[in-house]
Formats: structure tokens, sequence, C-alpha cells
């Protein structure tokens, strides 16, 4: 009996120490109406395991056992939980929450009143020309008036957003400016800025086309750095496509990439923007979907705040280890919109939260959410950018992520972030959120490099001209190089930077070059040396994060290039991007350029599109070709 009893007893020791092999689910979402969702976070209930459903509505995620429950969100709609069990396949319906089920009504062609049920929003929606859906109680043409875009989102009838004017940079002489320099720009707030109005049928504002931001959107698969050092120069020059008698010369830059079980402890303080702004689908609920997203990422060292702004500021989440998900997601989940905006106040106090929780040797940021329009307090571009100017003193760096339409403050955010040792995004659906948030948390949240410069001089032996593509508020003075006060571009780990070049080769005959009289009283300078084969030298400086003296990189670049059939596809494909850029910003300089040849060059660039961006691309370039009204863009 005893032999029997101890047999049983191994028998249960052995199961419970068995490893059970993960259940995967796979499935599809779709809305009442079987329209596909993508961008639904899957989440398994108090684990840090979870997914994104992609095209189609389709997602697969594994669950430890068939007691698992996922937890489904997406911005607005309800949150929905569901227990699999025995089923591996799942048809998920997800209903929008009861904010989004108010009355409307609809005119068109005269006055008619409709209940906003899903299913006539969504047959209306942006497919019936001459309809437009508002908020019931309102009328057209008056201030509260919200019409519901192809998008969904509601936006006011006159368009507040916030954009910068850009004058593109013109060709400067060699023999006048052989030093070109600028600040670095990883940002990609511009490009999911535009795919945002192209998506909406829209051509964008110039001012929302940063073309530097478009190209630096993508990865490029520079290799990566070699022999300890943290960065690597990548260079290549072909035919230029818009313009055959030009040169086109492409630098790249590719920063280490730290793997995540080497990356510093995070001090991270959400800064939400909770004013009455906010309460539309495209902003605050997707906010929360967004920061359920990076929670997901956090380990036990990172500790987490949140501190929210309306009229005024308030912490609401005081420091959490990321180990606890389930209270960060709940003080996430918790948070509504309704208010005037005091930003200044908000941002106060996140820094002050931010230091009190110094991590030294850590990596310390305040990550900012909101449309950007701040009206109670400090709000004045001036005011905001001096006080965020003195609390990166600090060592505290900062991120800031754009959400909405019809007040986004672009222009706003663009400058913040600048001023404050960070980068701007701008998540236009919870796609973008992954890439940012998740695909490249490293980049986005860890950085190791600070004021990092570049200086190109250029041999007036070989060219005679040049003009480098974007980065127009990112421009220095050449003395601005050396001097390690002056403030310039962050870089994170793993991210690249790409800057192209339109070259006019000595010889080449040319009027975009400003050709003045011969000088009196000296003579004009003719090179000393020709350094054959050196058509120009890249120089880049930048400093670690918590050092403040600079390093130096040299490399040179030969004359001669390579046809454009036999160039790589980062180069191709970063040209393609580069025209489109200057297409849809009407530059003066896109001589021969068209839609159509940036959709055949960006063909046959795609390469390994790992995330389908590339792909995504193409079908922009096809939507701005239709909404221009014609091949060429001038």
């Amino acid at each position: 009996m005893r032999y029997i009893i101890f047999l049983l007893l191994a028998f249960a020791t052995m199961q419970a120490f068995q490893v059970r092999e993960p259940i995967t689910i796979s499935g599809t979402i779709t809305d009442a109406q079987g329209n596909p969702l993508e961008g639904v976070t899957i989440q398994v209930k108090g684990k840090r395991t979870g997914t994104v459903s992609g095209p189609g509505g389709f997602f697969t995620i594994n669950i430890p056992d068939e007691k698992s429950t996922l937890v489904f969100y997406y911005a607005g709609y309800e949150r929905k939980e569901f227990t699999p069990g025995q089923k591996r396949k799942l048809s998920v319906i997800l209903n929008p929450s009861p904010q989004a089920l108010e009355e409307v009504g609809v005119t068109a062609q005269g006055q008619m009143e409709y209940k906003k049920d899903g299913s006539t929003d969504q047959m209306l929606r942006g497919k019936v020309p001459g309809v437009s859906i508002y908020r019931s109680g309102t009328k057209p043409g008056k201030g509260n008036y919200a019409p519901y875009p192809s998008n969904g989102y509601p936006q006011q009838d006159y368009n507040r957003e916030g954009y910068d004017r850009i004058t593109e940079n013109s060709f400067r002489k060699v023999a006048d400016e052989p030093l070109s320099t600028f600040s670095i720009d990883v940002d990609g707030a511009s490009y999911s800025n535009v795919r945002r109005f192209l998506n909406n049928n829209q051509l964008p504002t110039d001012g929302a086309v940063r073309v530097e931001e478009m190209i630096n959107y993508f990865q490029y698969g520079y290799a990566q750095p070699k022999n300890g050092d943290p960065f690597a120069i990548h260079t290549e020059m072909s035919e230029c496509p818009w313009n055959e008698d030009h040169r086109l010369v492409m630098i790249g830059l590719q920063g280490k990439k730290v793997s995540m079980e080497t990356l510093p402890a995070s001090n991270l303080t959400f800064l939400i923007d909770v004013s009455g702004s906010m309460q539309s689908p495209d902003k605050l609920p997707l906010v929360k979907s967004s920061l359920r997203l990076l929670t997901d990422q956090l380990r036990e060292e990172d500790m987490v705040s949140i501190v929210v702004y309306a009229g005024s500021a308030g912490l609401v989440l005081s420091p959490t280890s990321g180990a606890d998900k389930n209270r960060i997601i709940a003080a996430i989940d918790q948070l509504e919109a309704g208010g005037s905006t005091a930003g200044g106040q908000g941002i106060k106090l996140a820094y002050a939260t931010a230091k009190k929780n110094f991590m030294r040797g850590g990596n310390n940021r305040v990550i900012l959410c909101t449309d950007g329009d701040f009206n109670v307090g400090a709000s004045s571009d001036d005011e905001l950018e001096r006080m965020i100017e003195e609390e990166r003193k600090s060592g505290v760096f900062l991120t800031i992520l754009g959400f909405g339409t019809g007040n986004y403050q672009d222009a706003k955010m663009q400058k913040l972030a600048d001023k404050g040792n960070g980068n701007h995004a701008y998540i236009d659906q919870l796609s973008e959120a992954k890439k940012v948030l998740v695909n490249e948390f490293g980049g986005t949240m860890f950085t190791i490099a600070k004021d990092v410069k570049l200086q190109v001089e250029f041999n007036p032996a070989y060219v005679q001209g040049y003009r480098l593509i974007g980065y127009e508020n990112r421009m220095l003075n050449k003395e601005d190089f050396n001097n390690d006060i002056k403030d310039a571009g962050e870089l994170g780990s793993g991210h690249t930077v790409t800057a192209l070049y339109e070259v006019i080769p000595a010889g080449v005959e040319t009027d975009l070059l400003n050709n003045v009289d011969p000088l009196k009283y000296q003579q004009n300078h003719q090179p000393k040396k020709i350094f054959n084969n050196e058509m120009l030298t890249v120089k880049f400086r930048y400093k670690k994060p918590d050092e403040d003296i600079s390093k130096l990189i040299v490399k040179t670049v030969n004359s001669k290039y390579v046809r454009l059939d036999n160039t790589s596809d980062q180069f191709r494909f970063a040209a393609a991007v580069a025209q489109m850029g200057m297409l849809l910003s009407h530059s003066s300089f896109i001589g021969n350029g068209n839609y159509q040849d940036v959709i055949r060059l960006a063909k046959t660039a795609i390469g390994n599109d790992q995330g389908g961006y590339r792909m995504e691309f193409l079908s922009l370039a096809e939507k701005a070709s239709k909404l221009s009204g014609g091949l060429s863009g001038r």
C-alpha cells in the first residue's frame, strides 16, 4: 500500500513539473458590420504576452493554458474579454463604445436625420459625395460643428492645425560655400502625418512635408559598426533620378544596436494631455492603447510615473515597477478627457517627477502625449521652449507623441522635441504606435548619442554646386560644428540617419547657381591640391549621453559613381521617398520628377520589407498621384 501511495505521489510530482507547451490561438477581429479591424491590441490577462492585429484583422497569440483570458483593446470600441477554452480559432466582433453611439444628423442636398447606430455611419462615411455627418444638436457652420471624415475621427469645420513654413534649401556654390553643416534628425512624424492626409484623400499642406523625416521614417539596413565603434558611416553615389545631369549622394549613419538585456534601467514619466480637445477616438483613446503597448515592453527594473494635465496638472501614478503592469494599465484605463489645457504646468510637474526619481546611469525620459493645443498658463512657443531648454540640463530626455486631427500643432511639438534633447513621432493609428513603441523601442526610448552633427566639405575640382535635401530646420553655421555648447540632434539605439545631397558636377552648364562678378580686392581661391578622386569629406561629431566633450569621425567619398540600376535597394528607395517628398512640397528643384517615376523606382527597391512599410509607401504614392490630378508635382 505504501508503495502504491509513493508511486501516486511521484506521478503527481512529475505532472506538476511537466513543462506545458503554449497554446496557439489565431483568428480575425471585425466590427459589427464585418469590416476587419487592424491594430487591435490583444493581451493575455495578467501576463506580459501581447500582440496587435494585422491586415485583415488577423492575429496569432500564444496562451499558457485553456483557462487563460484574452483582452481586446481598440480606440473608440468597447474592451472585450474572452476565454478561448478549447477553441483554437476565434472570430471576434468589437462594438463601438457608448460614447461613439451618439445621435448624429446628416445633410445631403437638404436636411435629414439619422441615428448613428454604426451601420449608418459606416455606410455613409466618406462614401457618399456631398454628405456630412455631424454631432446631434449642432448645425453646419457653427463653431462646434464636427464632421466625421473617411477615417471616422471627428473634426472641426475649420482647420486649426499648426505648421511652420518651410523654405527649401537652395543650391550652394562650392567656390563660395564649400561646407554644409547640419544637425541630424531621426524623427518620422512628418511621414505618418502625410500618410494621414493621403489616407483621408487629401494632399498635405506644404508645411507638413519635411522631406528628411519622410526619408528617415524607413530603416535602410546599413551594416552595424565594427571594432567597437558606436557608429558607422555609409556612402553611395549615382545619377539623380529627377535630373540626369546631376548626381545624388547618399550619406547613411548607423548607430550601434544595443540589446534589451543590456540597456540601462528606465525612469519614464508619461505626461498625458486629458483636456477637452483630446476626446475624439484618434486622441486620448488612441493614447491609452499606445501606452498599453509601451507598458508591455517594460522590465522589472524600469519605473513608470503618470502625470496628467487639463485645467491643472496632477500625479495619477507614483513611480511603479515595470513588473506591475496591471497597476500601470489600470491607471491608464481610468483616464478621461475634459477641461482646458495647462500644458506648461503639466510639463513642469512631469520634469519635477522625473528629476525626483532620477536614475544615475539610467534612461530618464518624459513621454508627452498630446495634440499640442496648449491654451492655459505657459503656452506660447517661446515660453515652452525656454522652459524645456532649462529642464533638459537635468539630463532628462523628451519624447513627444502627437495625436489627432483638426487642431494638431505640429510646429509646436517639433520645436519642443528639438529643445528637449528628444524625438517626435505622430501616431495616426495603433500600428504606428507599435512601430514606434515596440518595434523601434530601443531607438525611440534609449539615446546612445546627443548633439550629433554632420559637416560635409565638397572638393571644387569635382563639384561646382550642391543642395542638401530637407533638414531646413536643422541647418547650422559652419563654426557650430566644433562648438560643443551648440545643441544638436539625438540618436537612439540602432537608429539610422540618411541624408541626400543633389550635386552639380564640375563642368556642367547650370543656371541654378547665383553667379556674381569677380571680386576686386581679393582673388578667387583655387584649390591648391586636386586630392585625386576625393569628391567630398564627411565629418561627424557626437557626445555620449552623459558627457560634454564631442568625438569626431571622418570619412572621404571618391568621385566614382554607379548607374542607378546598379545601386543598392537602400539608395533607390531613399531616392524615391525624397522625390515624392519634393513633389508633395512643390519643390522648385523637382526637374523632371513625377509620381510614376517614384512608383517605378520604389518597386525596384522593396527588398526585405519587414512590416510592409515600403509596400505601404507604394500605395501612398499611387494615392498622391491620383490626388495631384497628373503625373508631375509642378
